[in-house]
């Protein structure tokens, strides 16, 4: 099947999912559709809000038709490996002496995952659609929150909502753009996306969330097979696409200093590192292969290779270091320590020690360019 015949495929199973009032929205005012929006978020403050409601438009499903996992159970990384491949993709997240792993193959069927780690409320998402990968503090000003999928889209970036106020967050800038918490921003938390055969070797005692999630998916297929061809346009995109890049080049990216920077994965390919500074944070991009795309095959442990990309502080013990490649192992310049992915010195006289991850996240071009338009692009010298 062509490209062109694949999109169309998707683009019609969706409309198959949409109600016909929320067709409707493609073609009304915004009077209207908070009167149609109305009838199922009656606890929505629609009186505020702080984006234009037409960008808003159904991604298909209706609320929780994706539905969120709100009760995780987790196994140990010996019995993932039985359903697991060693080069998938899982979301690291580290804190208090506790760490899990929540694998895409998983997250790609519920895109929201309510959490408590080491002590701290955490919401997990994942939008397939603009591959942005991200964690937040649930805690808002001393309220636990309970997220969930709203069906809504707004640059084809999930819309997610809480189920104490129905208010509607965008997941890409974690910013309230409906209802109570409009102009609330949920704290961002540093986490790392890396294959489990990483994660397996480097925390053979941590956590991996498992399938039994108390709903019937087919985890480890994609349902999104092909999506992130390069040849590929965003599904339910209204805005221009910033031509810049590709709209499906992958980038990690970050924001310092209310400073923004995109590093596409072609570069950094190139690369292999990057020791740089933005605002007054100094930072390496550390990018690996043998990490496999969840929007590629059928299958996700027979996708393709893209690799990853991981931030973290070039600070440690009061002092800044600089990395660089040498024989394919990163090592500071400084005292020659070999270092991993996860930011650990593995060899050298700073074994043993790690560096601090930064708030970062893998996203789409497109996605992360249609909310930070003003985003620096970094290109290799």
């Amino acid at each position: 099947m062509s490209d062109r015949a694949r999109r169309l495929l998707l683009f019609v199973l969706m409309l198959c999912w949409i109600p016909l009032p929320a067709l409707g929205q493609l073609r009304v005012s915004a009077n209207q559709m908070v009167e149609t929006w109305q009838h199922e978020w009656t606890r929505t403050d629609f009186s505020k809000k702080s984006v234009d409601l037409s960008e808003i438009m159904s991604g298909g499903p209706p609320r929780d038709g994706i539905p969120p996992i709100d009760n995780p159970k987790f196994v140990a990384p010996s019995e993932a490996a039985q359903w697991l491949d060693a080069e998938e993709p899982v979301l690291v997240y580290r804190h208090g002496g506790q760490v899990k792993a929540y694998p895409l193959q998983i997250l790609i069927w519920h895109e929201i995952a309510n959490d408590t780690v080491g002590g701290k409320p955490v919401v997990l998402t994942f939008c397939p659609l603009c591959n942005s990968i991200l964690v937040f503090d649930r805690n808002v000003d001393g309220r636990i929150l309970d997220f969930g999928t709203t069906g809504k889209l707004r640059n084809s970036d999930l819309i997610m909502w809480d189920r104490q106020t129905e208010s509607w967050w965008q997941q890409l800038t974690g910013e309230g753009i409906v209802g109570t918490y409009t102009g609330t921003v949920l704290t961002f938390l540093p986490s790392a996306l890396v294959s489990f055969a990483t994660f397996r070797e480097n925390f053979p005692k941590g956590m991996v969330l498992s399938k039994e999630t108390g709903h019937n998916r087919d985890y480890g297929r994609n349902p999104y097979v092909g999506y992130d061809n390069m040849r590929n346009t965003p599904f339910l995109m209204r805005s221009p696409v910033d031509g810049r890049l590709p709209a499906m080049e992958r980038v990690v990216a970050v924001e310092f200093g209310g400073k923004a920077r995109a590093y596409p994965f072609r570069e950094l390919m190139k690369a292999g590192l990057v020791n740089d500074t933005l605002g007054s944070t100094s930072y390496v991009v550390i990018f690996r292969k043998g990490t496999r795309s969840a929007l590629d095959g059928k299958r996700i442990g027979d996708s393709k290779d893209v690799g990853t990309a991981v931030v973290y502080s070039r600070s440690l013990d009061g002092r800044r270091l600089n990395f660089e490649r040498k024989g394919g192992a990163v090592v500071d310049r400084e005292t020659g320590s070999r270092w991993n992915i996860l930011g650990r010195a593995v060899a050298g006289p700073l074994r043993g020690k790690h560096l601090k991850t930064l708030v970062h996240a893998q996203h789409f071009a497109f996605a992360w360019l249609a909310f930070r338009p003003q985003s620096e692009i970094w290109k290799a010298p």
